[in-house]
């Protein structure tokens, strides 16, 4: 398991699964800072697929946005989410499909089944931690 700093040092593409369209919603707010920190913001929302958030094209599901990516050779490193816990499990399976390299829950967000299964197919998993906060702690 690679600590939270060593998560954020080694990638370079975070997919936010839940992230909203309106600048008052934490998914948002913490896309936003994670462009500013030079990382790829990939949203995933079936809500808003095919629209743009902050720039980038919206996608239906991890599926559709790994494949889009792999045309340019570029693996989803962070699963970040922006939902419910009992909606993780389909989340970390579609994690593991698409081969990321970490599925991370956002702050009160914790399902033990889904990271068991993450973490036994070689994925890091974070739980009830802001991605947010944990770089800006890291990162001054």
């Amino acid at each position: 398991m690679r600590s939270i700093a060593q998560i954020l040092s080694d990638s370079k593409t975070i997919a936010i699964v839940g992230l909203s369209n309106k600048p008052d919603r934490a998914s948002y707010g913490v896309a936003e800072y994670l462009q500013g920190a030079g990382y790829r913001v990939v949203p995933v929302n079936p809500s808003y697929a095919g629209d743009s958030i902050l720039g980038e094209k919206v996608y239906a599901s991890l599926q559709e946005a790994a494949d889009a990516l792999a045309a340019g050779g570029q693996p989803i490193d962070i699963v970040d989410c922006f939902r419910k816990s009992e909606d993780i499990p389909p989340i970390a399976r579609d994690a593991i499909a698409v081969r990321a390299g970490c599925l991370w829950m956002q702050l009160d967000i914790e399902n033990r089944a889904a990271a068991d299964l993450a973490r036994a197919a070689g994925l890091d998993v974070v739980m009830n931690h802001c991605i947010k906060i944990e770089h800006r702690s890291l990162n001054g």
